[in-house]
């Protein structure tokens, strides 16, 4: 990981919602943690890349498997 699950916790909300690999509809708040093991740790330094890069309120990630992930700044 490129970030520290403290950067990441104290500096976003991570919103993840839509469906997931089970088939199971997801729309929950999840952790660094919660977010590796949805999408992985490649996919994960990616997104937070953008994320951190990204000087809204909010940064909107969509994936082509279904998931969309929110990044919310605090």
């Amino acid at each position: 990981m490129d970030f520290t699950t403290k950067q990441i916790n104290s500096n976003f909300r991570i919103k993840v919602s839509g469906v997931n690999g089970e088939g199971k509809r997801l729309n929950t708040l999840v952790g660094a943690s919660g977010l590796l093991s949805l999408i992985g740790e490649k996919l994960a330094n990616n997104l937070l890349t953008r994320a951190f890069k990204c000087m809204l309120d909010k940064c909107v990630c969509k994936l082509r498997r279904g998931l969309k992930i929110t990044f919310y700044y605090k």
